[in-house]
């Protein structure tokens, strides 16, 4: 199992940190396309998702010809929003992705950016949530009103970890990560609350953002007190 500078080294290296930024929404990429994402050869990409890989950060998955990279699980993404968000011994620089990109985005596979500080405000404010050793539990009240609005529950506690916290990235605040925080934003993306504004883009943190419908609005203001 490498060792706690091991892996820092790794993340650290400018080529690799971008290839795990680009696996950051959960999507599975191509050595090709990660080359391209470092700006590196086909070569210098092999080495490094070999690396990356034998640290056990990625998986890789062949299908014919083809072998996909993404990041080894939820866990991985939590601990590189983490690292991103750490404060920088530099005076900090206006937000650089524009305010599309800081109100909604994926992180992995639940909802990040305002939208997501502001859900996670309300389920553990409001008595949805409580906290339980490693995460959030949820409440009687928050499991029966997050049952109406057809969230898969049973589906969010087989995963690894039910509820807990991810630090976000630009807001600095936790938003809700685990099995809960990925079923509570396949909901909102499966009633239309919630869009992908580019789901088909190159740029791998353009392919994050989600934007609100007008539906969403009134839907999280009325489920969740959220005021938009």
């Amino acid at each position: 199992m490498p060792n706690l500078a091991s892996i820092a080294a790794l993340i650290g290296d400018p080529s690799r940190a971008a290839m795990l930024q680009a696996l950051l929404p959960g999507e599975a990429l191509t050595a090709g396309e990660l080359a391209r994402v470092a700006n590196i050869g086909a070569a210098a990409a092999s080495q490094q998702l070999k690396a990356l890989a034998e640290s056990g950060l990625i998986a890789v998955h062949a299908q014919g010809r083809h072998r996909y990279h993404r990041l080894a699980g939820e866990e991985v993404a939590a601990a590189l929003e983490t690292l991103i968000a750490l404060p920088q011994t530099s005076p900090r620089k206006s937000w650089p992705h524009g305010e599309a990109f800081r109100q909604g985005r994926l992180c992995w596979h639940h909802l990040a950016g305002r939208l997501g500080v502001a859900l996670h405000e309300r389920l553990s404010g409001d008595g949805w949530m409580e906290a339980a050793p490693g995460g959030w539990a949820l409440t009687a009240r928050g499991e029966t009103r997050l049952a109406a609005l057809g969230v898969d529950l049973p589906a969010a506690r087989r995963a690894p970890r039910f509820a807990c916290d991810c630090m976000d990235w630009s807001e600095r605040r936790p938003h809700l990560a685990g099995g809960l925080g990925r079923e509570v934003t396949a909901m909102m993306l499966r009633r239309h609350w919630l869009t992908r504004i580019e789901p088909g883009a190159r740029d791998t943190l353009q392919r994050r953002r989600l934007a609100c419908t007008p539906e969403g609005a009134r839907a999280l203001a009325a489920e969740f007190g959220m005021a938009l």
